[in-house]
């Protein structure tokens, strides 16, 4: 139990990148007092933490309705965040964070930008959601472990917060260069995380066509 909970702790951290998300969480609260910031910051976390946990409890209902099985979710969800740790490696990701937030100031969504961007997509979006489900289906029916995993998740959700509240000071000791490169060294690891749901679903698949004996 404890080393899901050490891997799904790992993931979602690299997966939500609260570091990454604080310079946007900046650029959208310009102008507003401490007060205001904190109230978007614990807006912003405490729907993520429902949105993903809806998603821990009931995402696999959803897959069998739809006919999917687990291991065609692992392999579609490992390449899917394969897909998101190449962007953080490449430098993709933080252009399009700072998209999502253009479009928030010039569609004049400010008074809701606590649930977009900066809730979904850029907390819950796809990768952390994939994320979540895959983790939640580690844990199948054992329910102390799901209450786990969603207390891991609110554990993310409060470095988030944090982070939040402290982008500034973060940001101007890091550098741009240290944002950099904690960028890169985090899409890395969540490259390796990838790998790993791949060939958790390939193994899984392989052994139900090929039973031993």
């Amino acid at each position: 139990m404890l080393e899901t909970l050490k891997a799904a702790f790992v993931t979602l951290l690299v997966t939500i990148d609260p570091p990454g998300v604080a310079p946007v969480f900046l650029a959208l609260t310009a102008g507003m007092s401490f007060q205001a910031r904190r109230e978007v910051a614990l807006r912003a976390t405490g729907f993520a933490f429902a949105v993903l946990v809806l998603f821990a409890f009931g995402g696999r209902p959803v897959l069998n309705l739809l006919g999917i099985s687990i291991s065609a979710f692992r392999i579609a969800g490992g390449v899917l965040l394969f897909y998101l740790a190449v962007e953080m490696i490449f430098g993709r990701e933080e252009r399009k964070k700072q998209d999502f937030a253009n479009q928030a100031v010039s569609r004049d969504h400010i008074s809701n930008i606590a649930a977009f961007p900066l809730a979904i997509p850029l907390l819950a979006g796809p990768g952390s959601i994939t994320a979540t489900i895959l983790l939640a289906e580690r844990a199948e029916n054992d329910w102390p472990l799901l209450f786990a995993l969603a207390v891991v998740i609110a554990a993310i959700m409060a470095i988030a917060f944090f982070a939040f509240l402290s982008a500034d000071w973060f940001g101007r000791f890091l550098g741009v260069t240290g944002q950099i490169v904690l960028s890169r060294m985090l899409g890395v690891i969540l490259a390796a995380l990838a790998a790993q749901f791949v060939i958790d679903g390939v193994t899984t698949v392989a052994g139900l066509r090929n039973p031993p004996g």
